[in-house]
């Protein structure tokens, strides 16, 4: 595959095509210290970064404040928005943001949210998924632990400035996620079909659970309980979240029927492999271009870690 060879033969002293940055990492400022931005912000303070935030609800500034972040209302450095997909456009209202600094989001949909705060922020903006979360919601649910291994998706669009992209990027790796570099299309179309669908899957296999009867229930065991376990998060969020992705989830649904009219041992051999396949990692290191960042993320791979002029990560093996 050329893009993988791509990402793992890029290692060639080619310099980079931007001035790398050479000043001390930026504070991080979130807004909504709800599980994600709480879990982030305190993940953050235990990696020794400064930190501040901002939330509209008092409890959740008091549970962050007694985490270790500065609650105000003046933002720079890094902001990360960690606010609903609703919320996005109306996040910074009220507040006070340095215009030097770097913005980036934890929103599950890409397209939409670059489509919504880019006429305003421009190339500032550095769209990002962190996929990781659980069903439950709200700053009692914050826990710094919960990046840990986790892969976050960062944008990288034809605007996009690179040393905004690196300094995103270095939040995730002090956190201990891996950096998937994508475009914002190629991120809906992918959570559409590993996230959203499942959303859709969960609720559809507990409705008919149901209407199967009481004893149905009641007999519900560990595979039921994966089955449906992420359709207990907040009924508005996955509503936006599938809604505000209805393209991509409607043709990943598409494929899901498809796969269903197969013949049953046909496509329970088929899932089986997919799940049970072991691929092997192969490190690569390659440049802070945007080229060969997209080409890493399209091998299935992610960065790991930054060395001075290049970024290291993995691909694997099965993409050479």
């Amino acid at each position: 595959m050329a893009d993988a060879e791509g990402a793992g033969n890029a290692a060639t002293g080619r310099a980079p095509s931007f001035p790398v940055p050479t000043m001390p990492a930026p504070p991080v400022s979130v807004v909504g210290l709800g599980q994600l931005g709480g879990s982030l912000a305190a993940a953050l303070v235990a990696a020794g970064r400064p930190v501040s935030g901002w939330d509209t609800d008092p409890t959740a500034c008091d549970a962050a404040s007694a985490r270790g972040v500065t609650i105000t209302r003046e933002l720079s450095g890094v902001v990360v928005l960690a606010v609903p997909l609703h919320a996005m456009t109306t996040a910074l209202d009220g507040l006070r943001v340095d215009p030097g600094a770097t913005v980036t989001d934890l929103g599950s949909v890409k397209g939409p949210v670059l489509e919504a705060l880019t006429p305003a922020l421009g190339s500032r903006f550095v769209g990002g998924h962190p996929m990781c979360g659980t069903e439950r919601s709200g700053h009692e649910a914050v826990d710094p632990a919960l990046f840990a291994g986790a892969r976050w998706a960062l944008c990288v669009q034809p605007d996009t400035e690179l040393p905004r992209w690196l300094r995103v990027a270095e939040i995730a790796l002090a956190v201990g996620a891996e950096v998937v570099p994508v475009t914002a299309a190629e991120h809906d179309d992918a959570v559409a079909a590993i996230s959203h669908v499942p959303h859709l899957l969960a609720a559809a296999l507990a409705s008919a659970a149901a209407e199967a009867g009481p004893l149905a229930l009641a007999l519900g065991a560990g595979s039921f309980r994966d089955g449906t376990r992420v359709i207990g998060s907040d009924p508005a969020f996955v509503t936006a979240m599938v809604e505000g992705n209805a393209g991509p989830t409607e043709a990943a649904l598409d494929r899901v029927r498809a796969q269903l009219a197969r013949p049953r041992p046909e496509l329970v051999a088929a899932g089986h492999a997919v799940v049970s396949r072991q691929d092997a990692r192969r490190p690569v290191r390659i440049p802070l271009e945007r080229a060969a960042l997209l080409a890493l993320g399209r091998a299935g791979g992610a960065v790991t870690r930054r060395l001075a002029a290049f970024v290291e990560g993995w691909v694997p093996e099965t993409a050479r």
